[in-house]
């Protein structure tokens, strides 16, 4: 690790802790969120603002996004109702606070796992909802040029995120003397982008497509380049020392992905469930079930609710949806990608 690497290091975890304003051994007791989300009859779950695609508003109000049909699937799972799922918008600096004070049951909100959040914390990721990687956007009029192009320039980024510290280490392991201008939200950055304070705008790549899509000029006015400086497993977090509830949102997400993985969709699963190897394959045992706490066939309403893997990344960041991403490493590990779920049984 260089230099430069542990003062991030250092500076993130002051950071954190300051920002959590908890004790480090601040814990979920053993199956404390499910009783609370039980007796409270509604699963709290936190989002991002405003990100087309993962989670964000209509004109209704109403909650759409891959993040938030996975919140559905576990409030199926937890309560028997899709719909018992509340949406908690945080922005990145109080997404843990949030968290360790209980406020909200899961963090389902474009949150990078790392060791250093898993270490300091005390929080724990379930997995990987989504593969993603850090990119910069420029102007249209610029998309020839190159991250060493961008040497001494301004760049936007938001605060409190991994992307900031990923792109301090790459600018000084490159000697580009890059300047970041850091802004409290992704909304605050992307408006200090937009109105030409910065070079470039640096995020997640799904991020800068879905802000793409809302760019003044519209999005063929910007472009992102080819360039990724980073891995960004992004995926749902929960309070550590709650076991029972760990394994029940872990394997909500699995779930979703093993149901693919044998063509199991909402739309054919009563049919499916005749055959005595996708029930193998998508059911767990009774012991299980009654030792994390929920109803039997649990799996099966959050797959009723969601669809499987491959139809929640369609509908909502895919082939039909307005980002029209690629599956790339987000596919299945027998088409090529890094989606795997291990075996129920």
């Amino acid at each position: 690790m260089t230099a430069a690497s542990r003062i991030i290091g250092a500076i993130l975890l002051g950071v954190l802790l300051a920002l959590t304003g908890v004790p480090l051994g601040a814990k979920a007791a053993d199956g404390e969120t499910l009783v609370n989300v039980k007796a409270r009859g509604v699963l709290r779950c936190g989002v991002s603002e405003n990100i087309a695609g993962f989670s964000s508003q209509d004109a209704a109000g109403r909650w759409t996004g891959i993040d938030v049909d996975f919140c559905r699937a576990l409030a199926a799972a937890a309560l028997g109702d899709a719909n018992k799922a509340e949406f908690v918008p945080l922005k990145a600096s109080a997404r843990f606070p949030a968290l360790q004070t209980r406020r909200i049951d899961v963090l389902s909100r474009n949150t990078t796992w790392t060791l250093l959040r898993e270490g300091a914390l005390k929080v724990q990721f379930a997995g990987v909802l989504f593969y993603d990687s850090e990119a910069f956007m420029v102007p249209d009029k610029d998309r020839q040029q190159s991250l060493a192009s961008l040497k001494g320039a301004t760049v936007c980024v938001q605060k409190d995120t991994s992307t900031l510290d990923h792109l301090l280490a790459y600018s000084t392991a490159n000697g580009l003397n890059i300047k970041p201008l850091v802004m409290d939200s992704a909304t605050e950055s992307g408006r200090a982008f937009f109105s030409g304070r910065c070079a470039a705008y640096t995020a997640d790549s799904s991020y800068l497509n879905a802000l793409r899509l809302r760019a003044p000029g519209g999005a063929a006015a910007f472009s992102i380049l080819p360039e990724r400086i980073s891995k960004e497993p992004l995926g749902p977090v929960v309070r550590g020392g709650d076991d029972p509830w760990l394994t029940l949102v872990r394997w909500v997400l699995l779930t979703l992905i093993a149901a693919e993985e044998i063509g199991v969709t909402r739309d054919n699963l009563q049919a499916r469930m005749r055959d005595p190897a996708v029930e193998q394959a998508l059911v767990p045992d009774d012991v299980v079930t009654r030792a994390i706490g929920v109803e039997p066939g649990w799996t099966l309403r959050a797959l009723q609710s969601a669809g499987n893997y491959g139809e929640m990344f369609d509908r909502n960041v895919g082939a039909h949806s307005p980002l029209r991403l690629e599956r790339g490493i987000n596919s299945l590990w027998t088409h090529g990608g890094l989606m795997y779920a291990p075996p129920v049984r």
